[in-house]
């Protein structure tokens, strides 16, 4: 019998103040503000739950993780991991060409 496709669970943001004052703004109710302190565990906890289809945290919090925290994040698919520059600060931006090759494992080739 074929599998059923699963309804996606929610979305969740994981941010300083900023951030998650502006994702809550645009209706998201899923949101925790983090400070460096907590960010860490605040971040393992929401990837061990299990309940979210997509983290959205701020790039401070990929900062603080360990490279192995880093290369999970990087790699999993559920739920989807995207981190977004914080609203302050240097930030690390991911090509589209990355950002297709990890979620969907395709690599683009643009002609020249």
């Amino acid at each position: 019998m074929p599998e059923t496709p699963q309804e996606p669970g929610p979305t969740v943001v994981l941010g300083e103040r900023e951030l998650a004052i502006g994702f809550r703004l645009i209706g998201l109710k899923n949101v925790i503000e983090v400070t460096p302190e907590n960010s860490v565990e605040e971040f393992q906890r929401v990837m061990n739950e299990g309940q979210y289809s997509l983290v959205i945290a701020s790039q401070s919090v990929r900062a603080s993780l360990s490279e192995a925290q880093r290369a999970n994040a990087d790699a999993s698919l559920e739920p989807l991991t995207v981190f977004v520059p914080t609203p302050t600060g240097e930030f690390e931006v991911e090509s589209i060409n990355a950002l297709a090759k990890r979620v969907l494992g395709v690599t683009l080739q643009v002609p020249t």
